[in-house]
């Protein structure tokens, strides 16, 4: 296994006491003879024992990193070993292709398309160089832990299986890897098959995990334990002010203005004017520089700018740029970021947090996620 063999043994060995220790709980949950592993829980014991990064903030196709490598965190039912599970939705960039609904081959080449750019600017943004699959299938007292790689789709090898019309589904290869498509929910799956060379674990599952819990918390009597919860805010990569349009002359075109002389990647983030209203003290003032942590961890210099305070930029202006024009969206020089773009990827905002007084992180979010912010600041 690609991930699990490179790790230190010990946190290999707490791995699987987390895992197990959750799984013994699953009366908690259901009375099924199948141990429960909730797919949010199976991300951070992952993390917390191979001590990697947690990617869930970001909407992106890894879960978590370690050392350039991303990982792609599944849990599911075992299915007798073959299971088809999903592995990206595409819903919101359904304007994209559904011209093509009538045309199979020309439908799976666009989505094929989309899923590839996505595993792509995933490693951009996280500066990651290959991402593999963690499974963990379920079947009767047993977790079964394997990996795979998380390949992009050949577009030259796509082969039409079959197609189920009243099921509205299209099946597909690529010689490599068994795929299909839901059109109607516009999700994309990959078979899963467990291989002979997997880790298993045996889960006894408490008969009553309620009686377990409430002894433990009567010996452990830490009443007041409370975590201070960090706050984070939501930006767009649009002028939502105009609907879903990147500007011409700002924001992410911030280069194309016209007044100065402008250099070749100068960008901002555009700042809501509601979000300094709703959220008051939130940035440094006008002006006043602090830290932004990329997804890859580097951390550059920022401030906010402009009139109003309408601009999250970095010092040097055009060090956003570079990471987000050359690195992330891949966009040739002298072209425009259309909103069409950010479509293709998957992403529309990011979600920025406060670390600190002076250190702030930021995160890709998937499309809708700042008009789903909005709504609750806003009466629009």
């Amino acid at each position: 296994m690609i991930f699990i063999n490179n790790q230190p043994k010990e946190q290999l060995a707490e791995y699987k006491t987390m895992l197990n220790m959750i799984g013994s709980l699953s009366n908690l949950f259901s009375d099924n003879a199948i141990p429960y592993l909730y797919y949010r829980v199976a991300e951070n014991i992952f993390c917390r024992a191979f001590k990697a990064d947690n990617l869930s903030r970001s909407d992106c196709s890894a879960d978590a990193c370690k050392d350039e490598q991303g990982v792609g965190l599944k849990t599911f039912h075992d299915n007798n070993g073959k299971s088809m599970q999903k592995i990206a939705e595409f819903n919101k960039a359904r304007n994209i292709y559904e011209k093509y609904l009538s045309d199979h081959k020309r439908l799976i080449l666009e989505i094929a398309k989309m899923r590839n750019k996505r595993i792509e600017a995933t490693k951009a943004v996280h500066g990651i160089n290959s991402i593999l699959y963690h499974c963990v299938s379920r079947k009767p007292g047993e977790f079964l832990v394997y990996e795979q790689n998380m390949d992009t789709i050949d577009l030259n090898k796509i082969r039409i299986s079959k197609s189920k019309k009243i099921a509205n589904v299209v099946y597909f290869t690529d010689n490599k890897e068994e795929y299909s498509f839901n059109i109607s929910k516009s999700t994309l799956f990959k078979r899963f098959c467990t291989p002979l060379d997997r880790i298993k674990l045996n889960v006894e599952i408490l008969p009553d995990p309620f009686d377990f819990l409430t002894a433990f918390l009567r010996e452990n009597k830490k009443a007041g334990i409370i975590s201070k919860q960090k706050r984070s805010i939501i930006l767009p990569l649009y002028s939502a002010s105009r609907g879903k349009v990147v500007s011409k002359k700002s924001g992410l075109n911030q280069w194309n203005a016209g007044g100065r002389t402008r250099k070749e990647k100068e960008v901002y983030i555009p700042i809501p004017a509601w979000i300094h209203q709703s959220f008051e003290g939130f940035f440094p003032a006008r002006n006043i520089p602090f830290k932004l942590k990329l997804p890859n961890g580097k951390i550059i210099d920022a401030k906010i700018c402009q009139d109003n305070s309408k601009a999250l930029m970095s010092n040097p202006n055009t060090e956003l740029g570079e990471w987000l024009l050359d690195g992330i969206l891949k966009i040739a020089p002298g072209k425009l970021v259309t909103y069409e773009l950010l479509e293709e990827i998957g992403i529309d905002s990011v979600e920025v947090e406060k670390e600190s007084r002076n250190l702030f992180s930021i995160y890709f979010k998937e499309i809708g996620s700042f008009e789903d912010f909005a709504k609750q600041y806003t009466l629009d």
